[in-house]
């Protein structure tokens, strides 16, 4: 990192020294595998399940921000998509390519730092994130809205599962402002349906609800997170 700010990237890797180390930070919580975390489940959002039961998403080009173990990135590609899962964590991807080839599905997992991914514009019917953008420090909140308009098809489908503020698994109701002031996260950032409305305002809001909490065993559902369909 320099020293000294010549440029934007220059500025915004300063930004991102304020915070922890991401990298180091979520391969050490992918390589216990067997912790009660509730998304460790191999199974998708209920959300993500219900927009395509519902016909407001169709297969077709995928890309996920954040991937994890790849249980959501395992549903796209059964549904007959063609999916590229990005993440920092190469436990993370080592777990999920595991999962997929037990699941005899064919799924391109890159691990990139999504700001410095490279994607052709207007490539992807359905770019999705579920608990990428909550971990993601304000200032590079411009440059996560660029990479989704840039890397969507027009028409194409931006779906998101976040926390809510003071929600049960985290969600910091703090201002943007107090997270450059405490230099922390507080292991999450809330957001309300008021803000994904204001973030994505150049975006048609096609549903934001609460995660429903579900008990079957074939779709992940918990309190306390919100999630949202736009479209391009």
């Amino acid at each position: 990192m320099r020293e000294v700010i010549a440029n934007y990237e220059d500025l915004m890797e300063m930004l991102d020294s304020l915070f922890r180390e991401p990298t180091g930070f979520w391969d050490d919580f992918y390589s216990e595998r067997e912790k009660r975390v509730p998304f460790f489940a191999n199974v998708p959002d209920e959300n993500l399940v219900s927009y395509f039961d519902c016909n407001l998403v169709r297969p077709g080009r995928v890309l996920e921000l954040g991937c994890g173990p790849g249980r959501n990135a395992i549903y796209f590609a059964k549904q007959g998509c063609k999916v590229d899962a990005i993440d920092l964590s190469q436990e993370s991807l080592d777990w999920a390519k595991e999962r997929g080839s037990e699941e005899n599905v064919e799924i391109n997992f890159k691990k990139e730092n999504i700001f410095k991914l490279e994607v052709e514009p207007d490539s992807y019917d359905i770019v999705y994130d579920s608990g990428c953008l909550h971990h993601i420090p304000p200032h590079r909140r411009i440059s996560y809205i660029n990479l989704v308009e840039k890397a969507l098809k027009p028409g194409g489908y931006f779906g998101l599962t976040c926390f809510l503020p003071g929600g049960e698994l985290g969600g910091a109701n703090i201002t943007d402002l107090e997270v450059y002031k405490q230099q922390s996260l507080k292991g999450g950032l809330g957001y309300s349906e008021d803000m994904l409305r204001s973030i994505f305002k150049d975006f048609k809001a096609i549903e934001i609800r609460n995660m429903k909490e579900v008990t079957q065993p074939n779709v992940f559902g918990v309190a306390g997170l919100l999630t949202a369909l736009f479209q391009k």
